[in-house]
């Protein structure tokens, strides 16, 4: 077990699930030191140590609290079937597990899979699947090169992680059945100590504050004053947007904050309304 200090976090060793988590450690003011072939780095102005590791083993070292926390993709938590907290959904390095078919085959529906044989590195998730759709298919369990399968004569169909579906194309292969979901997540083992719980307790605020800064624009607008109430009514922020008089009589400086998924419609209804002069920043951290 790790010992009381430093709350310990393994992330993906290589890859882009390892990027993406390092730069989320760095935007939350967490620093690390990176290097070819580091499998360990302690934080210098953060009660932190992380270990770089195999993305499959991270569930296993989380469960037995050789590391507190973990950064690692939905589907590899699910299919490792381990007990630990999912404590954060992260929103990054998404994808999903699909089942695919030669190309020129025909595909009506889940029910054409009865019979057929399903290469794949994720035989539990796939079982399930299978299973809550009443499916009879042999399941082949392999590691990598899982598209090559159907070419050489191993199975009718693969199952395995997409995220654009050029590697499907380039093999021949087409995506006919989508079954899980995936992103990356933020799992603890289940024995935290109060200190260590504190600790995620932080890193989990600075999560949360990077990540709701991504989803929000900060806006500045010009705005003529017998149009206020219209245009505050358009974007009635957190709580309410600031109003200051300009200078010129008659306007006024309206600052406010948009959530990023309805932002252009707002912004036009802005400008319908009369507003001029409409700046957009990107907010680096948001505090609630």
């Amino acid at each position: 077990m790790n010992k009381e200090g430093n709350i310990r976090i393994a992330i993906q060793k290589s890859g882009r699930l390892s990027e993406d988590s390092i730069a989320l450690f760095k935007e939350c003011g967490i620093k690390l030191e990176m290097g070819k072939g580091r499998l360990k780095s302690e934080s210098s102005n953060f009660q932190a140590e992380f270990l770089f590791l195999r993305d499959d083993d991270i569930p296993g070292y989380v469960e037995d609290g050789v590391a507190d926390l973990g950064i690692v993709g939905e589907n590899v938590l699910v299919e490792s079937e381990k007990d630990v907290i999912v404590s954060k959904k992260l929103g990054f390095s998404k994808c999903r597990l699909s089942i695919a078919i030669p190309r020129e085959d025909p595909f009506e529906g889940p029910a054409d899979l009865d019979g057929k044989s399903i290469a794949t590195s994720y035989p539990k998730i796939l079982g399930q699947y299978l299973s809550e759709n009443n499916i009879e298919a042999q399941i082949h369990e392999i590691s990598g090169s899982v598209e090559i399968a159907p070419s050489i004569g191993l199975a009718d169909a693969v199952c395995d992680i997409v995220s654009s579906g050029s590697t499907l194309l380039s093999n021949g292969l087409k995506e006919v059945q989508k079954i899980f979901k995936s992103e990356a997540v933020l799992i603890a083992n289940n024995n935290l100590s109060d200190h260590k719980k504190a600790l995620l307790d932080k890193i989990l605020f600075r999560i949360n504050a990077v990540q709701k800064a991504q989803d929000n624009k900060y806006i500045l607008l010009n705005a003529p004053n017998d149009k206020l109430d219209e245009i505050i009514t358009i974007i009635s922020g957190m709580k309410s947007p600031t109003v200051l008089p300009l200078a010129i009589e008659g306007w006024s400086s309206v600052h406010s904050v948009l959530e990023e998924r309805e932002f252009w419609e707002k912004i036009e209804a802005l400008r319908n309304a009369g507003a001029e002069g409409i700046l957009v920043v990107p907010i680096e951290k948001m505090i609630l």
